[in-house]
């Protein structure tokens, strides 16, 4: 029971610092000042680049930031310049991780569990539209932690990866930064911000849960 307890106290926990992203991220610019970028960068980093960890905020912490910047807490540019870095080196640690795991589980008698045919299959896969899922998996929360692990444990071509991984990096922390410092101080999103980080939340899942359901329809047919 206690075990039990003290889960629903860590769910609350973090349902209200999703909810008021806003207030924790801004209570973080006023106690710790200038280091708040580093802190910045080891969550996107974090986030992106450590399996274990794919449920820290990415996209609502991005707007937030922008928005914050907007009302001068940081320096906009410079945030955004940060965590395109931390993206990328989260992603980049994250694949290598996969592909050295990857050989260690496909190695003889340590394959028990791994076929070696899903794996040539998923190499083949990310071969073929890699780029284009590595992309799309920086909006995703939980597939963007996993999808440069994937690439990594399918031995994906380093070269493509790393194009992609940068093109996607940039895109994704460009658009969702500045999207936050041109229109998160508008008066209704100001006010409803917590609510506003937990749409994006949701709206970013959305392709996941569609292609979710998707699979299950084409298991049917």
């Amino acid at each position: 029971m206690e075990i039990f307890g003290g889960l629903i106290d860590l769910v609350v926990t973090l349902f209200d610092y999703f909810l008021h992203l806003d207030r924790h991220l801004a209570e973080l610019v006023q106690e710790y000042g200038n280091w708040i970028y580093l802190i910045l960068f080891t969550i996107i980093f974090i986030e992106t680049g450590v399996i274990v960890w794919p449920f820290l905020p990415g996209d609502s912490l991005l707007f937030i930031a922008g928005t914050l910047a907007a009302l001068g807490g940081m320096n906009v540019h410079l945030v955004v310049m940060l965590l395109i870095l931390a993206a990328i080196l989260g992603d980049t640690v994250n694949y290598w991780v996969g592909r050295y795991l990857g050989k260690r589980w496909l190695a003889p008698g340590n394959n028990r569990f791994i076929k070696r045919e899903y794996i040539d299959r998923t190499h083949a896969f990310y071969e073929r539209y890699g780029g284009f899922a590595i992309i799309v998996a920086r909006f995703v929360p939980i597939v963007r932690t996993y999808a440069p692990f994937v690439a990594g444990v399918s031995e994906m071509t380093y070269r493509k990866f790393a194009f992609f991984n940068v093109c996607g990096a940039v895109i994704w922390v460009t658009s969702v930064t500045y999207l936050g410092y041109f229109f998160g101080n508008v008066p209704w999103i100001r006010q409803n911000q917590g609510l506003v980080a937990l749409g994006i939340i949701a709206v970013s899942l959305l392709p996941a849960v569609w292609g979710y359901f998707k699979a299950r329809g084409d298991k049917k047919l």
